[in-house]
């Protein structure tokens, strides 16, 4: 990880600044015009400009972002009115407050929390191991291709039903190593 010193973090909050008013002024820049991420735009120009890995890149537009308000405002502004508003994707989201999109996001994130220990309780850790590895995939899917969750979770699916012992062997496999993993790691 980069560590984030004032010269770095100055340069970082500048290249973020400048992107996010370069999205907002022309959302065609966007890798992919239609269907690219604005996110991702700023994250890749971070990593180019300051010749850091992707890695590095994604620690220092959270770490700059997660220090300015204001700047993480702009940036998921940008995001609205790129994936939200511009797409007409998610407009009902996009139109409300942002308080209201607050409490939204914030009660999603319990009720998901508490679906997934439930889950966990009622059908095992196996299960619910594979659900959230399957949904990351899916997510990831969707992410690179710039398609919606949805899509990326069909496509998904489609290439396992294809490949049904293959992606059940690696899909069960990672499932023991994580879980292997937790049981070492208890004290």
């Amino acid at each position: 990880m980069v560590k984030l010193d004032d010269r770095s973090r100055i340069e970082a909050e500048q290249i973020i600044r400048d992107e996010i008013s370069a999205v907002t002024s022309n959302p065609s820049i966007v890798r992919g015009n239609n269907n690219g991420c604005a996110a991702c735009h700023v994250l890749f120009k971070v990593k180019e400009t300051m010749k850091v890995s992707e890695q590095d890149a994604a620690d220092l537009l959270s770490e700059v972002l997660l220090d300015n308000t204001p700047l993480n405002d702009q940036f998921i502004s940008m995001v609205e009115q790129i994936h939200m508003k511009a797409r007409m994707m998610g407009v009902t989201f996009a139109i409300k407050t942002r308080e209201a999109k607050d409490r939204y996001i914030d009660a999603n994130f319990k009720n998901t929390l508490s679906e997934l220990v439930s889950d966990a309780s009622v059908y095992g850790t196996e299960l619910l191991m594979r659900k959230l590895i399957l949904s990351h995939i899916a997510l990831n899917i969707a992410q690179n291709l710039g398609v919606d969750y949805h899509a990326a979770t069909e496509e998904l699916y489609y290439h396992m039903r294809k490949n049904d012992m293959a992606t059940h062997q690696e899909l069960m496999q990672a499932i023991r190593s994580l879980l292997n993993k937790r049981s070492v790691e208890k004290p």
